[in-house]
């Protein structure tokens, strides 16, 4: 690996990181937020059906994921770099595939048709373009510097990112896209399908914006040279190095359950506050409690990561978390406001963890060039990247079981029954709660690199590249 002589890193490149990711934030938070709602109130799909398409597309995943990692390593270092010219290919495609998920005017169609649009438009967005440009994003953080205090740096703005698109995608939607009707005396929040597509329109236009100021303000510095197809190994080879890397395989355990917790968290959001609480508006407010909650952990993370190390604030963090939902289980606030307060803890434990999670898998990318002697970024982000896709699908298949299980069924206006909100409330509670405390375990007695470890591999390889 060879440092361009550039502009140091500074600003410029931590502002253009947090676009990147609040560019792929505006059709992947519409995907694991909204999507199944929009299917099952608007479309009128059912919950399973839709958890199932969106859990198959992941076996697709298992093959794009790898194979967009592949290519990733093997591109061509151009004057641009090595993997920014992808977030430049790939930003008008995934935005349109996302725009056509949400299509409206197909709501009266036969199921067929719409199950059919659904799976084709679902997967031409996740499974291609969105691998396309997600993966070079990611790996690119290992380019833009070599220094870990940067790269936490970058976590740390790419999760900001993401903040900054929930809080559109998250507040924007239940102020914006829902219609307030009375039903026999009661007030009820519908989902409007024609806004909706509106919405998701503009959330396509402003994804390509953000990556296009993603593309111009970052710059790559330490970028690998270009190695042919044979001289690196192959795609059953990183697989065989993948299961004996126990840092890697520890890492892609905690992010299924962590994205597994957090979007059952949010999926289940999308009905505790329309349906249980008649209150759409206290979900906006909950979105931007999401938001102060995670300003918190941005602010102590990169410090608190240098004193004790990223896994085991992130295992402190995420024990709060499954504490803030237990106790909100037995609670059971009658008060939707006091519903939203008990979600501003539960987000500030899970925000810690958020924060350095993306440089956690720096860390994983260092170790494993310590143990096999070769850096593997894309190829090791796409496992990675696949994980979390994992996470996001058995979040979206559980949620759509759970809410068939409990019968959950929005039609012809009416309003849910008080078993089914009785069912909402347990499962929203309940799950992530038992999620994140498994996440914490993970991370702290099975995941390896705590802090001296990491250190130890930094200084070899700071060393490796000062001699070479």
């Amino acid at each position: 690996m060879h440092t361009k002589a550039k502009a140091p890193f500074g600003w410029r490149d931590k502002i253009g990181y947090l676009l990147g990711d609040f560019g792929n934030d505006f059709t992947f938070l519409l995907s694991s937020g909204f999507l199944l709602k929009f299917y099952t109130d608007v479309m009128h799909v059912s919950a399973g059906i839709v958890g199932i398409v969106m859990m198959l597309a992941r076996f697709v995943d298992a093959f794009t994921d790898v194979t967009m990692g592949r290519i990733a390593d093997h591109s061509r270092v151009r004057e641009s770099g090595k993997f920014k010219p992808w977030i430049l290919r790939m930003c008008g495609p995934v935005a349109l595939a996302s725009f056509l998920i949400y299509q409206s005017a197909f709501a009266n169609y036969a199921l067929w048709f719409k199950v059919l649009w659904l799976v084709i438009t679902y997967i031409l967005w996740g499974s291609v373009f969105y691998t396309a440009i997600n993966i070079p994003y990611g790996a690119v953080a290992s380019a833009i510097s070599p220094e870990p205090s940067d790269r936490q740096s970058l976590s740390t703005f790419r999760s900001m990112g993401s903040v900054l698109a929930g809080v559109v995608v998250g507040a924007g939607i239940p102020l914006l896209a829902y219609d307030t009707v009375t039903v026999g005396g009661v007030e009820i929040a519908e989902l409007n399908g024609q806004r909706f597509t509106v919405i998701a329109g503009v959330f396509s236009i402003l994804a390509v914006l953000a990556y296009l100021g993603c593309y111009f303000l970052i710059t790559e510095r330490a970028v690998p040279e270009h190695r042919p197809k044979d001289s690196s190994p192959g795609a059953l080879k990183l697989i065989s190095n993948s299961l004996k890397n126990r840092a890697l395989i520890s890492i892609i355990v905690a992010s299924v359950i962590m994205l597994f917790s957090q979007f059952t968290l949010q999926q289940f959001a999308n009905y505790i506050y329309p349906d249980y609480y008649s209150s759409p508006e206290a979900q906006s407010a909950s979105t931007l409690a999401m938001m102060a909650g995670m300003i918190i952990s941005a602010a102590g993370a990169k410090p608190l990561a240098k004193k004790f190390g990223k896994a085991e604030i992130s295992a402190a963090s995420c024990v709060l978390a499954s504490a803030v939902l237990w106790l909100l289980f037995f609670v059971r606030p009658g008060n939707v406001w006091i519903y939203v307060a008990f979600s501003l803890f539960a987000w500030l434990g899970l925000g810690v963890f958020t924060m350095v999670s993306w440089a956690l898998i720096t860390d994983v990318i260092d170790d494993a060039e310590v143990r096999n002697g070769i850096r593997e970024d894309g190829s090791i982000y796409s496992l990675y990247s696949f994980s979390r896709k994992l996470g996001q699908a058995a979040s979206a298949g559980t949620t759509g079981l759970l809410l068939t299980v409990i019968g959950y069924e929005k039609t012809g206006g009416a309003p849910v029954s008080d078993s089914v909100k009785a069912g909402l409330f347990n499962v929203s509670t309940v799950v992530p709660a038992v999620g994140f405390a498994l996440l914490a375990a993970v991370l702290w007695f099975y995941y390896p690199l705590h802090k001296d470890r990491v250190d130890a591999n930094v200084r070899l390889l700071k060393s490796k590249r000062e001699i070479s």
